[in-house]
Formats: structure tokens, C-alpha cells, sequence
């Protein structure tokens, strides 16, 4: 049998299962590159500004994405909790993604805006002075780092390489825009803003 002849050589499996895994990427990838829904921002979608970008780049540093997803599912039981259901359009300007499956922590997509800065800061000093049963660890030294201006220039001239619409006004005032802020600052700045600008958000 022709299967007998596949299974015995393995060179000639190896090739037929990376021609398979291809063609089947293939068919699932390529449309997405031609969906405006995945391609393009959603209406009120605009790219970070520097002190939410900085505030990203903390977020991600400290691995805050280990604990806490930023995707909604289209779930009753999801969308009750924390909101409309994700949106591909949300993350065009998200590199990489914070998506993520884990949930130690509550989904974080629609939690702009849902507290005062200062429960963030008080919540991020000691958690559990404002969540007794929370096991997330206190971050205070982000309280005493400033961010780094020029590093946030840069990062903000990369996206744009990529395809972020940053003006030149923008990435001009970034530096000063961050000037004097603490890291804890730009993180507050940052979990603000997330899922506030979706327009027509439920």
C-alpha cells in the first residue's frame, strides 16, 4: 500500500507533512490579509500615545500578560463580565497582541476608565489593600523608575515603520510628553485607556 511506502521513509513523510501543514496555513492566513476587519483599526481606534506606550512596554516587561488575557470571547457568560466581546480591529496597533488564555487575573480588554488612578496606584503598591483575596504581587518600585523619554521616541519611530499613523507632532513631543512621569504613571495612563476608544462599545 502507498501509505506503507510513506511511513517507512521518513524524508519523504517530513516533506509531505510540511507541504500539508503549507497548504492548510495557506487557506487559513491568506484570507485574513485581505479582511479590512483584521487589517484595518475599528472606528475610534487610534494608536497609543507616548504615555500609554511606555506604560505597554511596562506592562509587558513585568509580564502582567502571564496573569491577565486582553480578549473577550463572544460568550454570554464573558460579555456579562466585562463587557462587548473583542474585536479584531481593537489590536492593529497592538505588537505583539496581549490576547492570552490565562486568567489568574480578571480579563483587562474594557478595564479603562472602571476605576479612579488612585485605586490603580494603591492597587499595584499592595493589591490586597484593595482586593483581600487577590494573589497578584505588588509592584512599588515602579513608583520610583521614570520612564525613559528616549527609548519611548524610538519604540514610537519603529511603529511607525511598521504602519502606525504617528505624526511627526507626535513622536516630536513624546519625550516631553513623558517627561517627570513614573513608570507606575505611564502603566495607570495605559490600563486607562484600554477599551475606552471602540466606538459603539457595549
Amino acid at each position: 500500500m502507498k501509505h506503507e511506502i510513506v511511513e517507512r521513509k521518513i524524508g519523504l513523510m517530513g516533506v509531505l507533512i510540511v507541504v500539508v501543514i503549507s497548504i492548510g496555513g495557506l487557506v487559513e492566513i491568506t484570507p485574513l490579509l485581505f479582511s479590512s476587519q483584521v487589517r484595518d483599526a475599528a472606528p475610534g481606534i487610534e494608536p497609543y500615545s507616548a504615555m500609554e506606550l511606555a506604560g505597554r512596554d511596562v506592562y509587558i516587561r513585568e509580564g502582567c500578560y502571564n496573569c491577565h488575557s486582553q480578549m473577550i470571547r463572544p460568550f454570554r457568560s464573558e460579555t456579562e463580565r466585562y463587557g462587548h466581546y473583542s474585536l479584531a480591529g481593537e489590536s492593529v496597533y497592538d505588537r505583539p497582541f496581549q490576547f492570552g488564555s490565562k486568567r489568574t487575573g480578571p480579563d483587562l480588554a474594557r478595564v479603562g476608565g472602571r476605576y479612579a488612578d488612585a485605586w490603580h496606584r494603591v492597587h499595584l503598591m499592595n493589591p490586597r489593600d484593595v482586593v483581600p483575596e487577590s494573589n497578584m504581587p505588588g509592584y512599588p518600585w515602579l513608583a520610583e523608575s521614570d520612564v525613559d523619554g528616549r527609548a519611548t521616541v524610538e519604540r514610537m519611530l519603529a511603529l511607525r515603520v511598521l504602519g502606525h499613523p504617528y505624526t511627526d507632532e507626535q513622536i516630536a513631543s513624546a519625550e516631553k510628553d513623558v517627561a517627570g512621569a513614573t513608570e507606575m504613571d505611564a502603566l495607570i495612563a495605559y490600563l486607562q485607556g484600554l477599551g475606552t476608544n471602540l466606538q459603539g462599545r457595549r
